[in-house]
């Protein structure tokens, strides 16, 4: 005689969302979209595993966009090939990982040998707890990645390279300056990655007009156009210089118009951008 067991239904998310980590469920979605096609730009397993493990309307709440997917996969990829080039060239590094929310970078990326540090709001983290566990070589730290305490938990010593995906738009101009300038300060030779929104796009946000199905997008303080990057060195005397990641490949219509909308202006200059900032090395001592 056997005995049917009841399903197993998707845990319910215990930690409670406030409008800036739910965000971290959107762009995971898109993610997980993208990944799910035959055709996938970005390889991400472990966003699909999470997505169909969680008890969330996903769906019902961002509604399917191919093209939001594809192009959260562009954005995605140009942060992926700068952490694996930073990897590359040292292996035993530690990557510093900004409001990471529910990124899954680590599981598509990773060398078997870097430390990973995660640094995010209380409630992020909590989640992030509960969903990702960390391993042996992952730590999560609850912290306000403006407070720069947080600086003082980083390995420096096989070099640092600090990414804020995703993160920066939500903080007030004079923060994100703060913010670059301290990281420059406190990691000689590191380097930050960065994304971020347009000008145009930040206006939207700000006037509630940028939603998409049932989701509103939190406002966005600070924002900048692709053509202002070169600005970014002025956040302090320790940003060595400044580069442009571009995306690569595309699908269909937006892998045709791809070329144009980096190339030629406007749209060159008033994209979506993703940066480097490489820092100097601290000077040796007479």
């Amino acid at each position: 005689m056997t005995t049917d067991e009841p399903p197993t239904r998707p845990a319910p998310l215990s930690a409670k969302l406030g409008a800036v980590p739910e965000t971290a469920l959107w762009t995971l979605y898109q993610r997980a979209v993208e990944a799910r096609r035959p055709d996938a730009l970005l390889d991400d397993p472990k966003a699909v595993e999470l997505v169909d493990r969680i008890g969330f309307p996903f769906a019902e709440l961002f509604g399917h966009s191919a093209v939001q997917a594809q192009l959260q996969a562009l954005r995605v990829g140009c942060f992926d090939r700068e952490v694996a080039d930073f990897l590359a060239r040292e292996p035993r590094g530690t990557v510093v990982c900004l409001g990471e929310g529910l990124e899954t970078q680590f599981w598509r990326v990773d060398n078997g040998r870097a430390r990973w540090l995660s640094v995010d709001l209380p409630e992020s983290v909590a989640l992030r707890e509960e969903l990702l566990p960390p391993g042996p070589r992952q730590r999560y730290l609850a912290a306000d990645v403006t407070d720069l305490g947080w600086a003082e938990e980083v390995d420096r010593s096989h070099g640092v390279l600090v990414t804020a995906q995703g993160l920066l738009m939500y903080l007030r101009p004079p923060q994100v300056r703060d913010l670059i300038a301290g990281c420059a300060e406190r990691f000689p030779g590191g380097s930050l990655v960065l994304d971020a929104v347009p000008h145009w796009f930040g206006r939207l946000t700000r006037s509630g007009r940028m939603r998409t199905h049932n989701y509103q997008a939190p406002p966005m303080p600070w924002a900048m156009d692709a053509g202002e990057r070169h600005k970014l060195r002025t956040a302090g005397p320790a940003v060595a210089a400044v580069r442009d990641v571009r995306p690569t490949g595309g699908r269909g219509l937006v892998g045709a118009l791809l070329p144009l909308a980096l190339a030629v202006p406007p749209l060159s200059t008033r994209r979506p951008s993703v940066t480097v900032l490489d820092f100097a090395e601290r000077p040796e001592g007479p």
